[in-house]
C-alpha cells in the first residue's frame, strides 16, 4: 500500500483531488487538511470510503505515536555556496501540482478528473434533452390529461413516452446515474417508434429532429471526451428543439 496511489475528497465535493502517495497524505494530515472522515477512492470495489474505515491506512496516515523529528542542522554562512532564497512549498502547492494546475506538471495532468467532469456535463446535457422532449410530448395533450379521461388517453401514445422522459429527468436530476441504460433504450425506443410514425406519415422536419434528439440522447451517456460531448450536445439539443418547435408551434 506504500507504493499505491490515492485520490481524496470531501463528502461535500464533487471533484477528485490527486494522485498523491501514501506519505503525501500523512503530511497532508500533519497540515490538517485530511482527516479520517476524508473520503478516498477504494480501486478494489470502486466506491469512495472514509480514511476512517480502513484501519491500515488510518494507522498509517495518523499514526498513534508522534513521528520523530530531525535536530534541525546549523546554519553555516559560506562563501561558495549561494543562499536559498526559494519560498517554502505550501500544501496549495502540493495540491495544484498533484492535479496539474502548474507550468511543471501542466502535460502530466491527471485524466480521471477531466473524464469526471466531461461524464458530469453529459448528465445534465441528458436531463435537459429529457425535460424538453418531456415537455414536447405532453403539452399537446394537457387537457387530455387533465380530463384523467382513461379512453382517451389510450389513444395517446406520446403521453406514454412524455411521462417516462419525464420520469427518468427526475431521476437524473437526483443523480441516480445507474439509470443510463434505460434512457439509451428510452433513445433507441423513440428512433423506432415516433421515427416510424413520422416516417410512414411523410413528415420528414418532425422525423429527422426525433433522430437527432434520441442519437444526441444516447450518446451523451457514452462519451467522457470533451469533443464527443460537445458533437453529442449539439446534435442532441439542435433535435430535441427542433422537435419541440414542430410539436408546440
Amino acid at each position: 500500500m506504500a507504493t499505491q496511489e490515492f485520490y481524496i475528497r470531501t463528502a461535500s465535493e464533487t471533484e477528485a483531488h490527486g494522485p498523491f502517495t501514501q506519505e503525501q497524505l500523512a503530511s497532508l494530515a500533519e497540515a490538517g487538511k485530511v482527516d479520517p472522515q476524508t473520503l478516498y477512492y477504494e480501486a478494489g470495489t470502486e466506491q469512495w470510503m472514509a480514511i476512517g474505515n480502513n484501519p491500515e491506512l488510518k494507522a498509517a496516515i495518523f499514526p498513534e505515536k508522534r513521528r520523530l523529528t530531525m535536530k534541525p542542522k546549523d546554519r553555516v554562512v559560506t562563501l561558495n555556496a549561494p543562499a536559498d532564497t526559494s519560498p517554502p512549498i505550501t500544501v496549495t502547492d502540493m495540491l495544484a501540482a498533484a492535479e496539474g494546475r502548474t507550468a511543471d506538471t501542466r502535460d502530466k495532468r491527471d485524466r480521471t478528473v477531466a473524464m469526471e467532469r466531461a461524464a458530469k456535463i453529459g448528465r445534465q446535457a441528458t436531463l435537459l434533452m429529457l425535460v424538453i422532449s418531456s415537455v414536447s410530448l405532453l403539452l399537446p395533450s394537457i387537457d387530455v390529461i387533465a380530463s384523467f379521461d382513461a379512453a382517451a388517453l389510450m389513444g395517446q401514445p406520446f403521453v406514454y413516452l412524455g411521462f417516462l422522459d419525464l420520469l427518468l429527468s427526475l431521476m437524473l436530476l437526483l443523480g441516480v446515474v445507474s439509470i443510463y441504460p434505460f434512457i439509451r433504450f428510452r433513445a433507441m425506443l423513440a428512433i423506432g417508434f415516433l421515427g416510424l410514425l413520422f416516417w410512414t406519415q411523410g413528415q420528414m422536419v418532425p422525423f429527422f429532429t426525433v433522430i437527432a434528439g434520441s442519437l444526441g440522447i444516447y450518446l451523451c451517456t457514452v462519451f467522457v471526451s470533451y469533443l464527443g460531448l460537445g458533437l453529442a450536445v449539439g446534435l442532441g439539443l439542435a433535435g430535441m428543439l427542433g422537435f419541440a418547435y414542430y410539436m408546440l408551434m
